[in-house]
């Protein structure tokens, strides 16, 4: 989740998978010569670059674009993909607690910072007491934005914030702004509306914005951002796939790839190769915080 970006993350309460794209052939259907992998944005270029590096290695790729990230962990869980690539850590780990699923990381990607955007504004010390910042309304991503805004001196959060805040846990009495959840593709398209908009990485662009125009944003180097990095998913008892691990070790080292990756992030996104065991030990964790918090 490019919040990756690629979700903390799209909602977690856990719902219907719809209809997916057109090219989604299931795992079992698509045969077991060829591995399906659920993206969102499957058109950024760097996708067929990936598919081809794949090919050049003996492995046929279908990429599956999925709409919004609601949907490619069911598609996951079902045994309609094979892989999803996607999402980060606090994300995987919220599906898992809400569906008692056990979705696994099987490699890293990258880690992106989420950012506050505005139409209006061009400096933080413009945006006035009272005004309405939108957030995306996903758990993960809700509280990671809640964090930002904190960091940005527009609000103040009751407990000192964690990867668990809500908007009820925003002190409205020492926060100078009022903060709106909405869908997460919705926060850029309600720009026009609000003084500013906490928006993933894969609708920033999209939006008529780049990532150098973010007022603020959180810092991807800092050691306690290891939930957020984004991660190739597998079903547990794939985990130790040898083709699945080799399409890892392909995104993680063609240069093709991974030069697409940046600068389909405006140069945000910071490439990552952490080891798989570290992966499980953060997905253990935040599970196991998740669960503390039901």
């Amino acid at each position: 989740m490019h919040n990756v970006k690629k979700t903390l993350l799209a909602a977690l309460a856990v719902v219907p998978l719809v209809a997916l794209l057109a090219g989604c052939a299931g795992g079992a259907g698509a045969g077991d010569d060829v591995v399906t992998i659920g993206v969102v944005g499957a058109s950024d270029p760097y996708w067929a670059d990936y598919t081809e590096a794949a090919a050049a290695e003996g492995i046929e790729v279908d990429i599956v674009d999925f709409a919004d990230y609601a949907q490619p962990n069911p598609a996951l869980a079902a045994g309609e993909i094979d892989l999803n690539q996607f999402q980060h850590i606090v994300y995987l780990a919220e599906y898992n607690v809400a569906s008692k699923q056990d979705l696994a990381p099987i490699g890293a990607t990258a880690i992106y910072p989420l950012g506050l955007y505005s139409t209006k504004h061009d400096d933080l010390a413009d945006i006035r007491k009272g005004d309405t910042v939108a957030v995306p309304n996903d758990a993960s991503n809700l509280a990671r934005a809640l964090l930002v805004l904190q960091s940005a001196k527009l609000i103040t959060l009751s407990d000192g914030g964690s990867i668990f805040s809500t908007l009820d846990d925003i002190d409205e009495s020492k926060s100078k702004v009022t903060v709106k959840a909405l869908e997460a593709s919705l926060t850029a398209t309600s720009l026009p509306d609000v003084a500013a908009a906490v928006i993933n990485n894969d609708f920033v662009a999209k939006a008529g914005l780049s990532l150098d125009d973010a007022l603020a944003q959180d810092d991807p180097a800092d050691p306690n951002a290891l939930p957020y990095v984004n991660v190739f998913a597998a079903r547990a008892e794939d985990k130790d796939n040898a083709t699945y691990q080799k399409l890892v070790e392909i995104y993680q080292t063609s240069k093709k790839v991974t030069d697409g990756v940046l600068e389909v992030s405006g140069g945000s996104g910071v490439l990552v190769t952490t080891p798989v065991a570290d992966l499980e030990s953060s997905l253990a964790k935040v599970e196991k915080d998740t669960a503390a918090q039901k």
